[in-house]
């Protein structure tokens, strides 16, 4: 966790900013840190360990949540951001889209219950956004060279 706090801290910073080492920010569950990106992940696999036998599925027929539409909306743009920081070597860019990813599955997690949800179809499609987070910021923080650990 300390590494990668440390990493994160590094690469979240852009290269014409000046760089402040500050290693109770860095550590803080709270903010744009590995941290709460790290926390966020383990999360999500918790959810997924205690939905038994419901499994991720997509239903496009379902009205989504506002929520449950920003989150998805988001998702879809992790391959242009991946692009994007490869073409200018700005791995900050890919740092602040894991962030703002993680508060917006933050936001969709209080307002859209997942396992608790009216219908097994909304439960499958909730589901299915939590995996699709996982997925992605367990694949983003790989690529910022930090671990993504299935419980803290």
């Amino acid at each position: 966790m300390g590494i990668g706090a440390i990493k994160y801290a590094d690469l979240s910073t852009s290269a014409v900013r000046d760089y402040k080492f500050d290693l109770d920010q860095m550590v803080s569950l709270n903010g744009d840190t590995s941290v709460y990106l790290q926390y966020a992940y383990a999360r999500i696999r918790s959810i997924v360990r205690k939905s038994g036998d419901a499994k991720p599925a997509a239903h496009a027929e379902l009205g989504l949540a506002p929520a449950e539409r920003a989150l998805g909306l988001h998702l879809d743009q992790f391959g242009e951001v991946i692009a994007e920081v490869a073409a200018s070597y700005e791995p900050h860019k890919l740092a602040a889209y894991l962030y703002q990813l993680s508060s917006l599955f933050t936001t969709f997690y209080a307002e859209c219950p997942v396992l608790k949800a009216d219908t097994p179809e909304q439960v499958e499609n909730r589901l299915f956004l939590c995996d699709l987070t996982a997925r992605t910021l367990s694949k983003g923080m790989a690529l910022l060279g930090i671990r993504t650990p299935e419980r803290l």
